[in-house]
Parts: C-alpha cells; structure tokens; sequence
C-alpha cells in the first residue's frame, strides 16, 4: 500500500508529461511549425522553483540560446512550480529518461552520490564568495558532476542557493535558543545531524510544506536563504532571521546521461555553452534580488538577528568531524575546498 501511495505522484507526473507533449506537438502542427515529435526532438526541462527565481529565469535564457542556435533541431519545454512533482519524482523521471534535464537541490542528490554530502558540511565555505570560487574551480566541479554518471544522471552546472540561516517566531542569538526546538531540514543526513547537535528535533519536509506547518506549530524553525522569506511567504509566520551563516548549498542542474550521448558533438559544444550561461546568468539574477528582498521581508515584520556565529561554528565541528569519519571518500573533496578558498 504504501509503495502504491509513492507510485501515484510519479504516475501522474508522467500523464501530465506526456498531455503536455503532446499538446504543444499538436499545437506546432497546426500552426505549420515543425512537429515536436517528427522534425523538432522536444527537450523537457523540470525545476520546482517559481516563476520569478533566478533559476526559472536562467532555464529560459538556456531555452532562448539553444532555439536560437538550433531552434531547427529542438524545442524546449520548460515546466517549473514542481509541475513534475518535487524534486524526488523529477529525478525519477529524469532516470526513466521521460525528463532529459531537471534543475534540483544538491541535497537531492546524496542518495546517489556520497560526494554531494560535501555541501551539508556546516561551516564548510568561509563565505559565499569562497563557494563561488570552489564552484568555478573546473577541477572540483568536474569531480562533483560526474558523481552520478553511473545512476544515468550527469551534472552540467551549478546554481547559487544562497547561505543558509535559521528563521523563527523565536528570536535565535545562541546555540542554546534552538534547544527543544522543532526544525525545518531538507533530506540530508548533514543537515539531521547537525540540528541534533543542538539538541533540537530535526523535521524533514518537502519545502511548499513549511508554511502551513509554521503557522500550525507542528514546526518551530526553518533553516533557508532570505528567498523563502518572500517567494514562500516563510516571511508571514516567522518574525525573526538569525544570520548564523551554517551552510551555503548549491542547487545542480543534471541531464539524464543517454540523452548527452544522443547530441552530435557540434550539438553538445553548444548545449555545454548553453549550462556554463545558466550559471552566470542565475548568480546575477540571485545577486541583485537579494537586497530587494530582505527589504521586502522587513516591511513584512521581520527582523534580521546578527549573532556571534564562533559558538554555533563550535559546536558543530563535531558534526562535519563525523561525516568524514564516515565518509572518507569526502576527505580528498574537503581537503581540495580549504585548498581553493585559502
């Protein structure tokens, strides 16, 4: 029964698919435009995110570069809000190979790949601009990419995701706030242990989920960057934004691995110029909406708590001390960050 229950979301993200295809095939003939199913391959592209973040508005400027350059070979579909589900069932599709190419959190990904829970690691970066340096390095990068080639699933770029902090009804200034506190995590076992440290309770939760549950109690913090604060109006139910600064994450955006190999090497040069765009042009988007943002969510009600981040950074050594212990394939990717951004 259960199986059955997980099945149902897949399946009828697969119908809804399909519906689309099938439509905008049929919308192309009618209009006299080459079908997408006879002399245009349709590429479908899934993301979670709404219509106005920076990853949705780098997706389109991908769709734009790659129908200018081979708009006679392909169409680009892009289907965002978690159209295709969350992000779960969006990989899923992309392995059955019903999506070609999803933009996703890297914590998605740590099922997959042990080298992702690199990005779980708190206090990991010294600030966001020493991810970004880490990020550009082609050597790390290329490691993380090919991660998940052997479960069909090939990383092309990476997406800012901002620095992660705790957000509340409760003001949070030390470690000792979050204590007995239910909290808000993506799935990744980083980030489980790293609220346990505190020794509050880690709740993991699909993120159109922590609205409601803010506001009924059944949580009492998230842990996002300033977006959520607005485009999920996480701003409405939580009055306070400790800037502890614990983790900076990385969105991905992955390709099913056979639909690669299809491209002719003319085609994968310029769908390879296409993904390394993706990126510049969602660091900027994400860059210039951060400002306008937090002044949003303080005309919201909010206020921003600037906390001593040397005490919460203490006690969290021990974690990311653990997961090397456990994971010591981390320890070479560990090692080449501190290399990077010092």
């Amino acid at each position: 029964m259960e199986k059955t229950k997980k099945l149902i979301p897949l399946m009828i993200s697969i119908a809804l698919l399909l519906l689309l295809i099938g439509c905008s095939a049929t919308a192309s003939t009618d209009t006299g435009k080459a079908s997408g199913i006879g002399d245009k391959r349709i590429i479908s592209i899934a993301t979670v995110q709404t219509d106005d973040h920076s990853i949705t508005k780098a997706l389109y400027e991908f769709k734009d570069y790659i129908e200018e350059n081979l708009g006679d070979k392909f169409e680009i579909r892009i289907f965002n809000n978690a159209v295709m589900g969350g992000n779960t069932e969006a990989i899923e599709l992309l392995q059955m190979g019903s999506l070609d190419i999803v933009a996703t959190s890297g914590s998605n990904l740590e099922s997959f790949a042990s080298e992702y829970k690199i990005f779980g690691l708190p206090y990991l970066f010294n600030d966001e601009a020493s991810f970004r340096k880490v990020m550009n390095d082609e050597d790390f990068i290329k490691e993380i990419y090919n991660a998940t080639i052997d479960d069909g699933i090939l990383g092309v770029a990476w997406f800012a995701n901002g620095v992660n902090n705790f957000y509340s009804s409760k003001k949070i200034e030390r470690p000792e706030d979050l204590k007995g506190l239910k909290v808000r995590v993506q799935s990744s076992e980083a980030n489980v242990k790293m609220v346990q440290a505190f020794d509050a309770a880690a709740v993991v939760m699909a993120h159109g989920e922590v609205y409601t549950a803010l506001q009924n109690r059944v949580i009492d913090a998230g842990a996002n960057p300033e977006v959520a604060l607005v485009s999920l109006k996480h701003g409405e139910v939580a009055d306070f934004y400790s800037r502890t600064e614990h983790q900076i994450f990385t969105d991905m955006l992955v390709v099913n691995s056979k639909f690669m190999d299809s491209l002719t090497n003319e085609e994968k040069e310029i769908f390879q110029n296409g993904f390394k765009a993706t990126t510049q042009v969602q660091n900027e988007a994400w860059d210039k909406q951060i400002p306008e943002l937090i002044e949003e969510a303080k005309k919201m009600g909010v206020e921003f708590v600037t906390v001593d981040k040397k005490p919460f950074e203490e006690i969290l050594k021990p974690v990311s001390e653990e997961l090397l212990d456990v994971y010591p394939e981390l320890k070479p990717l560990y090692d080449k960050v501190q290399e990077i951004q010092n």
